[in-house]
């Protein structure tokens, strides 16, 4: 299945660096890059909707261990579909996959809505999640592929960052779907999931137009149809600027293959480069950690200590703050740099989490909201940007499974383990009614995103402006009639 193919030199990873910004590029960021406000507007309606579903006689009489049973479930399909559609998105292509996660998941979400029992609902969830997962896989491997090195940093974090904008958008939804003097309750949280079903349509008919990544296509032997797309984005570009492009004089050598075998995909990660992986697993983990240690426990500290009844307003401005954040600081990882600025964001959001673990005794409401919106105006950007080092840093073979396995990771620290044990810290807290019951949970997740924040000042890779095959060759490039893969071999053998 890995036997090479042919050997080709080719200059278009250099052609759609050298890219000017253009209308066509705004395409690739709507077509594939909203599907995280999906998953904002998701995880937020699902959140919120819980008293809704446990009524028997509107909802599905479901009890608080089914709700929470719904959530993991959710998370672990989000895990399990994001490792079996990544290892398929670098086997088969990034198009055909972005296109079957967002089926997938569309096909869930309208089962969600039409639930009738509480295992139907456990089920839709699930698939939901399942194709979640592959979505981020897909997305962030095509997305970085397409886009001119120079923005593409600030346009991962941006779009990685937009997943709160569906979350505002899903906090004011529950708003009105939840008052039952504008809509009937045994109909409200069933047209959130339609809703959200709707948005995926409209994605998936502006995602149609996006091509495959001509970077995959020519490792896999499809170099013409490569070339012939890149051709088709240059005359659209130099069309939509009224600039002739400029010619470009580097090239890659590659050893094509049809598919490139697992092991191989395996020993390069955690052989090749361990550094890169210890990085990945850090980045990953804090920024899951510290969105559970606050976020997932912060509509219940407002209702259990606080005394708000109605969360949505404060849960919008929080997750306004959050997309303003990636939106405000991503340029800034293109232009400071990748180090420095995740460096800041991870060690200075971790370290306001802590100081608002000390503060909670003296907390309000609107305080308690303040130092979030201040803390997630950073932290959100140094969260996005663990998906962009997860796809930079890997060649570009391994790409998609690479951040299937980090979000995986990432992701069942985060929405697993950490509401058993977030929701667990609440639970005692109330019933002695001492908010401060809680800020062990905040102090785990400050120490863990600043430990990732150490790691990043060491072992951070300078990415920002670079080729992604300059950052990590890709796994069939010639050099010198070497295969990359021998040469790192030799090298450390040499070592």
């Amino acid at each position: 299945m890995g036997v090479e193919t042919g050997r080709i030199t080719t200059d278009v990873p250099a052609r759609l660096d050298r890219l000017p910004w253009a209308r066509w590029h705004w395409l690739v960021v709507i077509g594939l890059g909203t599907v995280w406000i999906l998953d904002g507007l998701e995880v937020t309606i699902v959140g919120s909707m819980s008293e809704a579903l446990k009524d028997p006689h509107t909802g599905l009489g479901m009890s608080s261990s089914d709700i929470g049973f719904a959530g993991a479930i959710y998370v672990a399909g989000a895990c399990l579909g994001a490792l079996f559609f990544g290892q398929l998105t670098d086997r088969f292509g990034r198009k055909k996959l972005f296109l079957i996660t967002l089926l997938v998941y569309t096909c869930a979400t309208v089962l969600t809505a039409f639930s009738m029992a509480p295992s139907w609902y456990f089920m839709a969830r699930f698939f939901t999640g399942f194709g979640i997962g592959g979505e981020y896989a897909a997305i962030n491997s095509a997305i970085d592929e397409l886009i001119p090195a120079k923005y593409r940093g600030r346009v991962d974090v941006t779009i990685n960052g937009s997943f709160w904008v569906g979350a505002a958008g899903g906090a004011l939804l529950t708003i009105p779907l939840l008052d039952p003097t504008v809509i009937d309750p045994e109909w409200g949280w069933r047209l959130a999931f339609g809703l959200g079903a709707i948005l995926a349509v409209g994605i998936l008919l502006v995602r149609r137009h996006v091509p495959e990544s001509p970077r995959w296509l020519f490792i896999h032997g499809r170099e013409d149809e490569a070339d012939r797309i890149v051709a088709e984005i240059e005359e659209t570009v130099a069309e939509e600027t009224g600039h002739p492009l400029e010619k470009v004089s580097e090239t890659i050598t590659i050893r094509q293959r049809k598919s490139i075998p697992f092991m191989l995909i395996a020993r390069t990660v955690f052989t090749m480069y361990p550094k890169r992986t210890v990085l990945c697993f850090s980045l990953f983990v804090g920024q899951a950690f510290l969105y559970n240690a606050f976020f997932f426990t912060y509509g219940d500290t407002l209702t259990t200590f606080l005394g708000v009844q109605q969360t949505g307003w404060y849960l919008a401005v929080f997750a306004l703050s959050n997309f303003a954040g990636a939106l405000i600081l991503g340029p800034l990882f293109d232009r400071i740099g990748r180090v420095k600025m995740i460096t800041f964001t991870y060690v200075f959001s971790g370290a306001l989490l802590g100081v608002t673990g000390f503060l909670l005794g003296s907390v309000t409401a609107f305080s308690l909201t303040l130092l979030g919106v201040i803390i997630f105006f950073f932290a959100s950007a140094g969260a996005s940007a663990a998906y962009l080092t997860a796809s930079e840093v890997f060649p570009m073979e391994t790409r998609a499974l690479c951040i299937a396995f980090f979000y995986a990771i990432g992701t069942a620290a985060g929405g697993i383990s950490g509401p058993l044990l977030f929701g667990w810290l609440i639970e005692q807290a109330s019933a002695d009614k001492d908010i401060t019951g809680i800020a062990i949970g905040y102090f785990i997740g400050a120490v863990l995103m600043i430990g990732a924040g150490i790691v990043e000042a060491f072992l951070g890779v300078k990415a920002e402006g670079r080729s992604l095959e300059s950052i990590a060759k890709p796994l069939t490039v010639d050099d010198e009639g070497r295969s990359d893969e021998h040469a790192d071999a030799a090298t450390q053998a040499g070592h």
